[in-house]
């Protein structure tokens, strides 16, 4: 099978053709621009039709009498997700047609909420700040249409259509174009685990779309053993790296993803397609499974994975919570040690917050730049009850001190939108949803944090804000700069200028915590230099052996650490 088995696409100037999957009906039919046209089903019930019509014609299919649904493979809507479908000629002019990516260890991500920009094209006003500032790709959270005018993204249900509430799929375009032209690489979120509770109709026509047997916190889980749905995702995929030009996709919540040999196939057919320039597949999946990260054949491999338990024993030391997932990270600077070394805290221990499963697979053969490393994205800040930044949670000179772990370990950094400047203002839960769905997302949300001791009881629980109040949303848009930071500027030079250059080869030379609070690390970069950082994020000075001979690449503070490093404080040295 070829791209283009969903949707509707021009084949010749005035023509389109239009295939929609509908297993469970024995006849569609389309409805365009007011008119009714006949499709023909195969046996597999795909619907396809050829019809004349303008870019920007609009339809819906016809299914089971008179019920209307718009395609679940539409590049754009003429509204919101229920409306019409439309035409989409993606012919654009790009300006940097020449542009091949940059190679992955090149990586300094900028995770963003496209809404909370003003759209793609306010993305496209803040992009110069960015690249000057030294960030190499920034990483769009999901634009695929969801219900409503304001969203986190997750809630999709037609994955091939950017939501109109950023803008239309050439100004997606004109965005992405305008970031190759100076330099940044534009990676997108990617939604495959589940679709959201408003708006989607495939159970109308094509519930074997999902299995029965098995479910997730969404619903009847997405079946993949059924080709078509696996040519749906991987053609959606494509789609966005081919169509759009993005340089990266980032996969949402894979361990929910009942099926291995998918995401192993989509890998391979993506790299197979797209063989001339620089394209990265990233991971998210809670069980820390190494196995796609160093599959072989090399095609079938991830680049690779957003790294929680970095993330986590990060905040531990820098918060001292405990609460939820916290829990499992209770020796903190033991176990960061273990993510500077090997990537992953768990490895096959039990987790608590798995129930006491074992978790995780071992990661120390990996190299570091199969980890995506960051102190705050938008599920570590959203998902708390009331969105703080560790800008309000955290000492501030400890904060610095982790800022500089960030964004000088050979792993790969992210930082999310308002962290380069130190943003105080919260980034929250929010969607659009009415009526009855509104009052089960609001309660719902509430209900999620019964279980803590901020919000135990029904009065300290109502101070959570209601997800679909505009307010909600409007309170999450930081306070834009004119530049950032200019300790994360410092940092992100030493980076590109010391680092970045050698990062092939990487080798880690281990770590080990500095008492409860502390932690060194060391790594031999591809040119047999060694770089090795040293934190402290308590409040008392620990002990620690300098590097003899060795550059000082920079502190988090103005104090050199002789025999002990200062409480909050981080320092980075570099051995030739």
């Amino acid at each position: 099978m070829i791209a283009g088995n969903f949707g509707a696409r021009f084949v010749a100037p005035g023509q389109a053709q239009f295939r929609f999957w509908a297993p469970d009906c024995e006849n569609v039919t389309l409805l365009l621009e007011g008119r009714s046209v006949p499709m023909t089903r195969d046996d597999d019930g795909v619907f396809e039709a050829l019809a004349t019509c303008d870019a920007g014609a609009r339809y819906k299919y016809k299914i089971g009498g008179d019920r209307l649904v718009p395609d679940p493979a539409s590049r754009a809507q003429g509204g919101d997700v229920h409306d019409d479908s439309l035409v989409v000629d993606q012919a654009f002019d790009w300006m940097h047609a020449q542009w091949r990516g940059r190679p992955w260890y090149e990586a300094v991500i900028y995770e963003l909420h496209p809404g909370a920009f003003g759209g793609f094209a306010g993305i496209r006003a803040h992009l110069p700040r960015l690249a000057e500032l030294g960030v190499t790709a920034v990483e769009l959270m999901p634009i695929a249409d969801f219900p409503g005018r304001r969203n986190w993204g997750y809630d999709g249900v037609l994955p091939y259509a950017p939501d109109i509430a950023y803008g239309t799929p050439a100004e997606l375009k004109a965005m992405i174009d305008t970031a190759h032209g100076l330099g940044l690489q534009v990676f997108l979120d990617v939604v495959y685990n589940h679709f959201g509770p408003d708006g989607n109709y495939l159970n109308s026509y094509a519930a074997e779309f999902f299995r029965e047997d098995i479910h997730t916190p969404w619903g009847g889980a997405i079946d993949f053993r059924r080709p078509q749905v696996r040519r749906f995702f991987i053609e959606n995929a494509i789609y966005w790296l081919t169509d759009f030009r993005f340089d990266g996709l980032r996969f949402d919540a894979v361990h929910a993803i009942p099926d291995d040999t998918f995401l192993a196939e989509m890998a391979a057919e993506i790299r197979g397609t797209i063989t001339e320039r620089h394209v990265h597949l990233i991971l998210e999946n809670e069980n820390n499974d190494a196995a796609l990260l160093r599959a072989m054949p090399a095609e079938h491999k991830y680049d690779a994975q957003w790294t929680d338990d970095w993330h986590h024993c990060l905040h531990v030391l820098l918060t001292g919570e405990s609460e939820g997932y916290y829990g499992d990270f209770q020796n903190p600077a033991q176990l960061l040690a273990r993510c500077m070394a090997e990537g992953f805290a768990y490895q096959g221990e039990p987790s608590a917050h798995a129930e006491g499963e074992p978790r995780g697979t071992p990661s120390a053969h990996l190299p570091p730049t199969a980890f995506v490393i960051c102190l705050q994205n938008h599920d570590q800040i959203g998902n708390r009850a009331l969105g703080e930044r560790l800008t309000v949670l955290a000492q501030p000179d400890a904060l610095r001190a982790a800022t500089l772990l960030l964004l000088l370990s050979p792993q790969i950094p992210m930082l999310f939108m308002g962290e380069e400047f130190g943003s105080k203002k919260p980034f929250l839960f929010f969607t659009d949803h009415h009526d009855e769905l509104a009052d089960a997302v609001r309660n719902g949300r509430r209900k999620e944090f019964a279980h803590f001791a901020a919000f135990s009881n029904a009065e300290t629980r109502e101070q959570i804000p209601d997800p679909n109040a505009t307010e909600t949303f409007q309170a999450s848009i930081p306070n834009w700069p004119d530049s950032g930071d200019e300790f994360h500027r410092r940092l992100l030079t030493m980076r590109r200028e010391k680092i970045t250059p050698h990062l092939p080869g990487t080798l880690s030379l281990g770590a080990e915590p500095l008492g409860d609070t502390g932690i060194r690390a060391q790594w031999r970069l591809g040119n047999g230099s060694i770089v090795t950082l040293a934190a402290n994020f308590g409040a008392d000075s620990i002990n620690c052996t300098p590097c003899a001979g060795a550059e000082l690449l920079s502190t988090a503070e103005s104090l050199f650490p002789g025999e002990t490093i200062p409480a909050y404080s981080a320092t980075a040295w570099l051995t030739p």
